[in-house]
């Protein structure tokens, strides 16, 4: 029985550790991060060279993109999308740049749910 969750827990693909913010970058760069869940191009003018911010920058970048291609499709799909894909999924927009505004002002660089994983931002 031990030998198989051992043979589980192998097969099963570790996720990347987030990467770490340097925090002197962090704590100079916070209220920039905060902003790019709101404005995601002000990281890119105010603080191009921070990591901290750009992580952050690229983020909300994904989740402004992903907003606008929601609110597009759910805008063309009648009332399934009028009444429940535009809802719930700027519901989830909003509660992922929330997430991600807590994040920056902790100082940490974690990937959001769902997006996390997109970097279009180098």
């Amino acid at each position: 029985m031990e030998e198989q969750n051992q043979q589980q827990n192998q097969q099963q693909p570790q996720s990347a550790p987030a990467p770490q913010a340097d925090p002197s970058d962090a704590q100079n760069n916070k209220g920039v991060a905060i902003l790019a869940y709101i404005i995601f191009f002000i990281p890119l003018l105010a603080a191009k060279d921070s990591k901290f911010a750009m992580y952050h920058a690229n983020q909300g970048l994904v989740l402004f993109l992903g907003a606008v291609a929601l609110n597009l499709v759910g805008g063309m799909i009648p009332f399934i999308g009028w009444f429940l894909i535009l809802p719930i999924g700027n519901l989830l927009i909003l509660v992922l740049a929330i997430m991600g505004i807590m994040h920056a002002a902790k100082g940490e660089m974690k990937p959001l749910p769902i997006i996390g994983g997109i970097n279009i931002l180098k």
